[in-house]
């Protein structure tokens, strides 16, 4: 099983997770939109799908993919504290300014 961090590491998987992210889509919309081949979709939507990012379900003949909010756990707690550090410089020059 692949980990969250790994899966976000390719960059044409983050761009998955952002359309992803305005709405559940089907891997033809996601193909229209990426420009990228049918297959080389589908393989970046297993990887992500193995790291809980996202998760499919049947509509018709289609797979509908969405985001898992839950599969960003991982990524949230790891990032938190440097997002807290960020922020505390950002407020602090913007008290010099």
């Amino acid at each position: 099983m692949v980990s969250a961090f790994e899966a976000i590491v390719e960059p044409s998987r983050r761009q998955l997770l952002d359309l992803l992210l305005r709405a559940p889509s089907s891997v033809g919309d996601l193909v229209a939109a990426t420009g990228m081949s049918q297959p080389s979709t589908s393989r970046h939507l297993r990887v992500l799908r193995e790291a809980d990012l996202v998760a499919s379900r049947p509509a018709g003949r289609q797979r509908i993919y969405e985001i898992r909010p839950e599969g960003f756990a991982a990524l949230a707690r790891w990032l938190t504290p440097y997002v807290v550090l960020w922020q505390g410089e950002r407020d602090a020059a913007a008290g010099r300014g």
